[in-house]
């Protein structure tokens, strides 16, 4: 039973290298051609995909070799929290959300100031002889509303 075993996790070995040669790029192949690596893993099957695996090709993390648009230069997908776009596009949309809920607020205020302007006013065209508000009375730049 451990004999089988074993021949199943060589086998494995082989069938992960050769797999793994085949859907890596040209570019990432290191020291043979790729066509001779494939021929090292399926004739050499014990010490050949070890060989692959370990010098055969060129490995790096995924965030030290991710390009634009979150794909790596071989093809492969990024995480979101490693792509710089799309990292972009999230403080694109809290700098929106945040300028429409300043918009917002600074309308309110507006509106608040004008009804407050409107009722000061209404207050003096009232009395006529009334005091006209001063520095210290809550109206805005401490100046009485000119008509």
């Amino acid at each position: 039973m451990l004999r089988v075993l074993m021949f199943l996790a060589l086998l494995g070995l082989a069938i992960f290298a050769l797999v793994d040669c085949i859907r890596t790029s040209n570019d990432d192949v290191r020291h043979l051609p790729k066509p001779v690596w494939m021929m090292v893993i399926v004739f050499a099957w014990v010490i050949g995909p070890v060989a692959w695996l370990l010098l055969g090709r060129r490995r790096s993390f995924p965030a030290a070799r991710a390009g634009g648009g979150g794909v790596r230069r071989g093809g492969g997908w990024v995480a979101p929290d490693d792509n710089p776009d799309f990292l972009r596009t999230l403080n694109e949309e809290q700098r929106r959300e945040q300028s429409e809920r300043d918009k917002k607020l600074f309308e309110s205020w507006e509106e608040d100031l004008r009804r407050r302007e409107e009722e000061l006013r209404r207050g003096n065209d009232d009395d006529g002889s009334g005091p006209t508000p001063g520095p210290g009375s809550g109206s805005p730049g401490g100046d009485s509303p000119k008509n």
